[in-house]
């Protein structure tokens, strides 16, 4: 179910503790670096990030086709995008009304503090 965060920003209603947003830092540097590339609007390391992602899972809230954007949080070392995300929605790409970050290739979802 989705709800609204104080400062305005769509969340799923926590199921339980474990879903609490939590602060982007929690994720280790490159997600850090990547949620700050995000609101500056760029520069990205990879081609595909910015593009929509579908939320063909239906994990995040429903919205209509283009809501979500996707990034790819890099892994050290990795000769290829890895599985790490973090997915934005919003009309305005950099000021997005919510993120939700990913380590599984979009299997689970935790929501990042505004």
């Amino acid at each position: 179910m989705a709800g609204v965060l104080a400062s305005g920003s769509l969340a799923r209603e926590p199921a339980s503790p474990s879903e609490r947003p939590v602060p982007v830092a929690r994720f280790g540097g490159q997600a850090e670096a990547v949620h700050r590339a995000i609101h500056a609007g760029g520069p990205f390391a990879y081609a595909k990030d910015g593009t929509v992602f579908g939320n063909r899972e239906r994990s995040l809230p429903v919205r209509s086709r283009g809501y979500y954007r996707e990034y790819t949080v890099s892994d050290p070392g990795s000769r290829h995008r890895g599985a790490r995300r973090i997915i934005c929605g919003g009309r305005v790409a950099t000021a997005p009304d919510g993120c939700w970050y990913t380590a599984d290739h979009y299997a689970s979802f935790t929501l990042i503090t505004p």
